[in-house]
C-alpha cells in the first residue's frame, strides 16, 4: 500500500514535468518527484526492531545503519540547492518574457 502511494507520488511529478507547459509548475513537479524518492529511500532503509545508533554500553541492540540517513540528509539539502538554482533562473527568464509558458519563450527566443 505504502509502496503504491510512494509510486504514484514520483509518477505524478514525473508527468507533471513532462506535460505541464509553465516553468514554476515543473519546478514544482520536480520538487513532488524528489519528495517521492526521499519517502521511497526511507521506505527501504526502515526495519523494525532496530535502534537508534547511539551507543548505550548497558544494553546490546541492533542499531539501525546511519549511513543511508546521512545519504537521505544530503540528497535532501542538494535538492533543495537545486531548486533554488532553477528559481533564480525562472527569476532571470521573467525579467526578458511577460510569460512562463514555455512554448512561448522559445518562439520568442528562436531567431
Amino acid at each position: 500500500m505504502l509502496e503504491g502511494l510512494i509510486l504514484g507520488t514520483v509518477m505524478l511529478g514525473f508527468f507533471g514535468i513532462i506535460w505541464k507547459r509553465n516553468l514554476m509548475m515543473k519546478i514544482i513537479a520536480m520538487d513532488v518527484m524528489s519528495t517521492g524518492v526521499v519517502a521511497y529511500y526511507v521506505l527501504v532503509s526502515t526495519h523494525s526492531g532496530l535502534f537508534t545508533p547511539i551507543l548505550d554500553r548497558t544494553k546490546q541492540h541492533d542499531y539501525a545503519d546511519p549511513v543511508p540517513q546521512a545519504v537521505i540528509l544530503t540528497a535532501i539539502v542538494i535538492g533543495l540547492s537545486v531548486q533554488s538554482l532553477m528559481l533564480v533562473g525562472v527569476m532571470k527568464l521573467a525579467k526578458d518574457n511577460p510569460t512562463l509558458e514555455t512554448d512561448a519563450i522559445e518562439r520568442s527566443n528562436t531567431p
